[in-house]
């Protein structure tokens, strides 16, 4: 039997006694041991619940007997530190905390859950806990916790490490239903919740507290909680630890290797697959970006189980527990006028400015809505990754579909009512002029006419793409800005191998021409000239694919596209 994808698998002894695909981040424990509080942000889904379980398993005393069934293949079990199974574990995943219109019932479940796993370590660990009282549900847990640390201290019991998974999300749920004055409430003064971080802090300096680690999305709320909790060591803009989480292409490699060798699939068709995982899923930079880029994890997985179990590619390549609700932009933008123009930037360039000055720095709420802070607070929700110092961009195709998708919601475009025939049509007879007419008169047309004083031919390429991916999914995949020696295709038809289009390549040049560049150039639509350069750039292209792909049928095209009114389609 091949191993299982660890899809959906949060518990890191699960993945071991499943016999799954690990990717062994295990190194990583030896530095976070050296480490005073770290806190460690990054995207949902991104693995962090993955990581604090493998912390939860290496650090927990009670999993000193079985070290080696859970390390024993891994690096760091074969280079363990000191302090392996030393400590009791107080774990915490505040996203399972419900929130409320009501200030006292959210301190009443923040109490109820927080004081149960205080209970359960009681069960958990009856060799030190037998004489500790059961503490009662409504009890304060600020309170309830500075007497058990303190008793845990004076009984010379091992020390407390202490993890915090999704220390913010219950918190952001009440910024994105517009709740701020709870929000505010819970983080000022003297809140529980500010109160829980500064008993935190004392168990820290008493020395019943091993260690504290915090893994959330946004750096708002910690920030926002100021003195509470200032000894946190911030670790996510770390250059040591930015491959902590995600997978790097290397580590995708020795993968892809070991499915295809215990799955038997056939070697022909890898070069596809890894075209597509890459273009789906990989393209995040944390910190630096002449390091190695990683591949989303979440997102991977989804597609390995579907491909694994069903033997092709997957019809649909996004995790659709991935889409981030459009409510996040939204909520961060304020306003429609200001969502609009932020997706408009990005959608022109697939790019937008940010000052690093604000990205390595901490934030708090107030800024988080400021205009100045837009990209970096979509930064820290995973949809925009650096580019370079001066540019944040979409990392993938998934991020550029699901971008497209807000902007088509937000602007009230239709994408599911009038397109089913043309795509039929297609399928029947491919032909990509009629394909692009259809698009433009369907699509294009329902755009207000002031746009496109601001599109250029990304826009074009992209909202194609994110329609016909909707329908055409079944039998291609796309490539848009794909690396070859003479440059960057725009976008890519690509047959998927069992299917009816295997080997098809479609390479599509787009060039844009506002409505007053066209009015300039004194000719009809139908009379635009083929300029020869643009013929040379993508007969350059065409180069590069047939040394990839000899046997593939490449046909190239070049799409003048002018402001709103009509476009005109060579074949080369």
């Amino acid at each position: 039997m091949p191993k299982i994808i660890p899809y959906g698998i949060m518990n890191y002894a699960e993945i071991i006694t499943k016999n799954a695909y690990l990717i062994d981040k295990t190194s990583y424990i030896k530095n976070l041991d050296n480490i005073q509080n770290p806190v460690f942000l990054r995207p949902r889904r991104f693995g962090k619940s993955l990581l604090c379980s493998m912390l939860e398993h290496y650090f927990d005393i009670n999993h000193g007997d079985n070290f080696q069934e859970l390390f024993g293949q891994t690096w760091i079990g074969t280079n363990p530190t000191k302090n392996h199974n030393t400590y009791i574990i107080l774990k915490y995943d505040f996203s399972v905390i419900p929130i409320s219109d009501n200030l006292s019932e959210i301190e009443q479940n923040f109490n109820r859950y927080c004081v149960g796993k205080l209970n359960q370590i009681r069960n958990y660990y009856p060799q030190f806990f037998q004489s500790f009282p059961v503490i009662l549900p409504d009890e304060n847990i600020s309170t309830a916790l500075a007497l058990w640390l303190d008793n845990l201290k004076q009984s010379g019991l091992p020390r407390v490490y202490v993890i915090i998974d999704e220390y913010d999300n219950f918190v952001n749920q009440l910024i994105t239903g517009n709740k701020d004055h709870l929000y505010e409430e819970i983080t000022s003064g003297d809140s529980f919740f500010r109160t829980f971080f500064k008993v935190l802090k004392e168990g820290r300096q008493t020395g019943a507290v091993a260690n504290v680690f915090i893994t959330g999305v946004l750096p708002i709320t910690i920030d926002d909680l100021t003195s509470s909790y200032n000894i946190g060591t911030f670790l996510t803009l770390d250059r040591s630890f930015e491959h902590m989480l995600g997978f790097t292409q290397t580590e995708v490699n020795s993968l892809m290797d070991l499915i295809y060798q215990d799955y038997a699939f056939d070697p022909s068709t890898r070069k596809q697959i890894d075209e597509v995982i890459k273009s789906q899923y990989n393209g995040y930079h944390f910190v630096n970006t002449n390091a190695e880029a990683v591949y989303n994890p979440t997102m991977l997985m989804s597609f390995l189980r579907e491909f694994c179990d069903q033997k092709i590619i997957p019809k649909n390549l996004t995790d659709l527990n991935l889409r981030t609700d459009l409510s996040w932009v939204k909520r961060i933008t304020n306003q429609p006028e200001n969502t609009e123009e932020i997706l408009t930037d990005i959608l022109k360039t697939n790019t937008i400015p940010y000052d690093e000055e604000y990205l390595i720095s901490k934030f708090n709420k107030s800024q988080f809505f400021n205009k100045n802070y837009y990209p970096i607070s979509l930064f820290y929700l995973g949809m925009l990754t650096r580019k370079d110092e001066f540019l944040l961009e979409l990392p993938n195709l998934s991020m550029r579909k699901i971008f497209t998708e807000y902007y088509n919601e937000l602007l009230h475009i239709d994408v599911s009512t009038r397109y089913a025939s043309m795509m039929q049509e297609f399928v029947n007879r491919p032909d990509l002029e009629k394909l692009f007419a259809d698009y433009w008169r369907l699509y294009i047309a329902q755009f207000p006419e002031a746009i496109f004083s601001q599109v250029n031919e990304n826009f074009y390429r992209t909202t194609f793409y994110e329609l016909c991916s909707r329908y055409l999914s079944t039998w291609f995949t796309w490539n848009i800005e794909r690396s070859y020696p003479k440059g960057k295709t725009d976008l890519e038809f690509v047959g998927k191998y069992h299917e009816r289009f295997a080997g098809l390549r479609w390479i599509i040049e787009f060039k844009y021409v506002s409505n007053t560049e066209f009015s300039k150039m004194k000719c009809t639509i139908e009379n635009i000239p083929l300029r020869e350069e643009d013929t040379r750039q993508i007969q350059g292209y065409a180069q590069g694919i047939r040394q990839e792909y000899p046997d593939a049928t490449i046909r190239l095209f070049v799409i003048y596209c002018i402001g709103n009114q009509d476009f005109r389609i060579f074949e080369i």
